[in-house]
């Protein structure tokens, strides 16, 4: 089975303009994300599908320097990236994340891979989430699919925000995908560690002055500790409001 990990990431986001290339204790936010993923026991291939814009040559360069696969494809229609990226690198299974989250948890993502390949042989799944009801903290979102049920997607989805944000229409649809979403046992969805504003980029940089060290490495339950040890943080970004499909 080919477990493929899938990264979008692309220099021209809205809110906050080239997000993925700031620096974090030395290092771009891109270099965290892949680095972080790259502690996945489960991932056999991390590529990073980004745009065939110039502006995110340097995307490519990243990934390159990183030794991970990238692919380049639509700005806007990031489920037909999503798609041929998973084509090219023959996936069975795909596992979407975002440049975004700077804080995921490989240990999350593999839990939850080994989740999905037990429900997909006992009651065949197509997908597996954390994030259809939210209890782990925004910016730690995973999710998991078939390619099948990404071919799908890519053959029958239509509406804008289902090209866009890639897999809406499997969890919109009940009657035509098995899905599962994966719970933590305490809700913490109240926090979010995810990189869209500068009152994000705040928070995340606190965390890793904190935590962060080259000889070591911090995972979901250190980044709680620190959080629920220094309430003040959360404060800096609880204000910010998370856009909804369309927007």
């Amino acid at each position: 089975m080919n477990i493929v990990c899938i990264m979008q990431a692309r220099t021209g986001s809205t809110r906050l303009p080239g997000k993925v290339l700031r620096k974090i204790c030395g290092k771009t936010v891109l270099e965290h994300d892949i680095n972080r993923l790259k502690k996945s026991n489960t991932i056999n291939i991390i590529v990073v599908a980004t745009t065939t814009l110039d502006q995110d040559d340097i995307i490519v360069e990243i990934a390159r320097e990183a030794s991970v696969t990238c692919f380049r494809g639509s700005q806007d229609d990031v489920l037909s990236r999503y798609y041929y990226a998973a084509k090219e690198n023959k996936a069975d299974v795909v596992i979407r994340v975002t440049s975004d989250c700077p804080l995921i948890d490989p240990q999350i993502i593999d839990s939850m891979v080994r989740k999905f390949i037990e429900l997909r042989n006992k009651e065949n799944i197509d997908y597996l989430s954390n994030k259809i009801k939210m209890t782990y903290p925004r910016g730690l979102d995973v999710e998991i699919f078939t390619f099948e049920a990404l071919e799908r997607c890519f053959n029958e989805g239509c509406k804008p925000y289902e090209r866009e944000h890639v897999t809406p229409y499997i969890y919109l649809n009940p009657d035509k995908f098995s899905f599962v979403n994966y719970e933590n046992n305490n809700d913490y969805s109240r926090y979010r560690w995810t990189l869209d504003t500068e009152e994000d980029l705040k928070l995340i940089e606190i965390i890793y002055n904190n935590l962060y060290n080259e000889k070591s490495f911090f995972y979901f339950e250190d980044i709680l500790k620190f959080v629920l040890d220094n309430p003040e943080i959360s404060k800096i970004n609880e204000d910010v409001r998370q856009k909804e499909l369309g927007e």
